[in-house]
């Protein structure tokens, strides 16, 4: 078993635990992870059940099939909540050192203008289900 990691919006009003494996690091560079962070999202995710959220966390139905959680008094976006058994976490609100790594980037296609991707790692257009199910 993986060693317990916790995290927190800025304020510190929503708090998590995640006692379970996390997935490597995926940079998703969609239309709307870019509206929601003001840049591209890197976001782990682990298993639903080994995630302990305290605190109220707001969500927005961001599509038919996601929806997206933040702080609701600071605004720190914390969650994509899409089908599957995980939910995704962004990586920025985990405390001190994770031990993770970036494994690849998504939604290339739709990046912004403005910055390139600078490293080697696996790219995909769209969506791409073999880096976002992985869990080491």
């Amino acid at each position: 078993m993986s060693a317990p990691v916790s995290g927190s919006c800025l304020c510190g009003q929503v708090r998590l635990q995640v006692v379970g494996p996390l997935r490597p690091v995926v940079a998703c560079h969609c239309r709307q992870c870019r509206k929601t962070s003001g840049h591209f999202v890197a976001a782990t995710s682990a298993a639903r059940d080994t995630i302990r959220i305290t605190g109220e966390v707001s969500w927005y139905k961001s599509s038919e099939t996601a929806r997206r959680g933040f702080c609701g008094t600071c605004g720190s976006s914390l969650f994509w909540d899409g089908p599957g058994a995980n939910l995704s976490i962004s990586a920025g609100v985990l405390d001190g050192d994770t031990g993770l790594r970036m494994a690849g980037h998504i939604f290339c296609a739709d990046k912004g203008d403005y910055y390139d991707i600078g490293d080697d790692l696996p790219r995909a257009d769209g969506r791409d289900p073999g880096l976002t199910t992985t869990v080491i």
